[in-house]
């Protein structure tokens, strides 16, 4: 079997990291991860760690914020395998502390560079990355786009006020992901008579920068979703939302 590789936005740390890791020591599938980092000398640092925990590992210095390193992925993937297998659009911005209160979190007053800041990054920027790196996935024998989203894009729970997320809102990060399902949901139509596969993770509420250390998850749970959707065998799911496995409400 050929080996598969893999792209992971934001892979230096946190949920990416993670993600990175449990596909490398995958033992079942031979992946390759490439992890995009905004930082060289965190990126290198990230994938020093990996290497040693027998990850197949490879590093591009990765702003997601910038267009132009679309591009560079783009000539990095072509011209080294001429094919892309996995990418997991990892990277993303919160928009405020997680728990926290404030016009960040708010509908009513939210600050409009805010917003607009936290969709560009959250949105815009995960829709272009993965129209610029489509042509590639669509080489692969059987590609797989996992968007990283959260339960907090659930438009049913937030409207539902026994559910555990009614009173956890916060608009900006909210509503950015809710919009990311919606391009999951329509480009898994759009491929659906394709053998690539898209679906959104929730990867849970993760000790990590952004979700705080009051979070009940700890990292080593948190890649579990996401790896698992990069993996999806050929009769798996598209166009769903998922956490650990289950289904979630849109």
């Amino acid at each position: 079997m050929e080996q598969k590789i893999a792209f992971i936005t934001g892979g230096n740390r946190g949920l990416g990291f993670q993600t990175a890791l449990d596909l490398g020591q995958n033992k079942e599938s031979d992946i390759k991860v490439v992890i995009g980092s905004r930082d060289k000398t965190q990126g290198e640092q990230a994938l020093a760690r990996l290497r040693a925990a027998d990850v197949a590992a490879d590093m591009i210095q990765f702003d997601i914020t910038r267009p132009a390193d679309y591009q560079a992925a783009y000539d990095y993937f072509d011209s080294n395998y001429a094919r892309l297998d996995i990418l997991v659009n990892n990277a993303g911005i919160a928009g405020g502390a997680f728990p926290g209160e404030g016009p960040e979190h708010r509908a009513a007053d939210v600050p409009m560079d805010l917003l607009r800041k936290v969709f560009e990054t959250n949105f815009f920027a995960q829709v272009e990355l993965t129209e610029k790196l489509l042509p590639l996935i669509k080489k692969s024998p059987a590609g797989r786009i996992v968007n990283l989203s959260s339960i907090l894009g659930s438009l049913k729970l937030h409207a539902d006020p026994n559910s555990p997320i009614y009173h956890a809102k916060s608009f900006a990060y909210d509503a950015s992901k809710t919009a990311l399902n919606a391009f999951t949901v329509h480009l898994a139509y759009e491929l659906r008579d394709t053998k690539i596969k898209v679906n959104s993770a929730h990867p849970g509420w993760v000790k990590t920068d952004m979700g705080g250390q009051s979070a009940p998850m700890d990292l080593s749970d948190g890649g579990k979703t996401s790896a698992a959707l990069a993996t999806l065998p050929d009769d798996g799911p598209t166009g769903g939302y998922f956490h650990m496995g289950k289904p979630l409400p849109w």
